[in-house]
């Protein structure tokens, strides 16, 4: 089975060789396919050295920074494209633990989405300062109010693993969201479909090397989405539910 792990980049040149290599050693099933926003720091050009030597190594340019929505909508497809079973979405800080892997595949067998989650046993996050934490926590109990019961406890995570027939059936090119809400909208979309989800208990750190993007726009975003999609799903203007992937 074909594991593409797929890993946006903006000015990440402390991490991008790191976190690829650590990505491939867990299974020699799994590339990596870096989608990068143009990085003036020179990530790109690392990431195409590391593609020239490794072809389990993929390179996506993109011509300017757009933020994680457009960068993941355009990295699925590539993933799609490159024949991928499996598709995992994840930041290239180190954020989130490489070692999980292994138990997203495991898992995937019976699962069409499997989420690294931050408040499913508890809150388990390091080194993030209190307001931050707090508006996290918060935001995702208030995504869950307002999108009816979404049975996500970390709606805004970023580390996932989805099976193809997922990817394949949601409308990317009608997902609009950006930041934290657009792992929000992939989530709803996707449980509203009905495909079956779970998460799975990770310790989430802090990046130690470079700069988060993380800004008020980002947070501000997601406690208006989820209104829109609420309203777009009572219109019925969401995808329709859809057979069980799964076997």
């Amino acid at each position: 089975m074909k594991k593409v792990a797929v890993i946006p980049t903006y000015n990440e040149k402390e991490n991008v060789e790191a976190i690829t290599s650590a990505v491939l050693a867990v299974d020699p099933d799994t590339e990596v396919l870096i989608v990068d926003d143009n990085s003036p720091d020179g990530t790109g050009a690392i990431a195409e050295r590391m593609a020239d030597a490794n072809k389990r190594v993929h390179v996506l340019h993109r011509k300017m920074k757009q933020g994680i929505g457009p960068a993941y909508r355009e990295g699925f497809a590539r993933a799609l494209d490159l024949g991928a079973d499996l598709v995992v979405q994840m930041d290239a800080d180190f954020s989130h633990p490489v070692d999980t892997l292994p138990k997203f595949y495991e898992i995937a067998a019976e699962y069409d989405v499997v989420l690294g989650s931050r408040y499913i046993d508890g809150i388990t996050v390091v080194n993030w300062p209190m307001g931050r934490l707090m508006l996290s926590y918060f935001g995702n109990r208030y995504s869950q109010l307002v999108l009816g019961g979404l049975p996500v406890k970390d709606t805004t995570g970023g580390f996932k693993c989805w099976r193809r027939e997922v990817l394949e059936h949601i409308d990317l090119g009608g997902v609009r969201s950006n930041g934290y809400a657009f792992q929000i909208e992939m989530n709803y979309r996707a449980w509203r479909m009905g495909y079956r989800m779970t998460e799975v208990p990770i310790i989430f750190a802090d990046r130690r090397l470079g700069t988060s993007k993380m800004n008020k726009r980002i947070a501000l975003e997601a406690l208006f989405v989820v209104w829109w999609l609420r309203g777009m799903d009572l219109l019925g203007k969401l995808e329709k539910p859809a057979r069980i992937a799964a076997t």
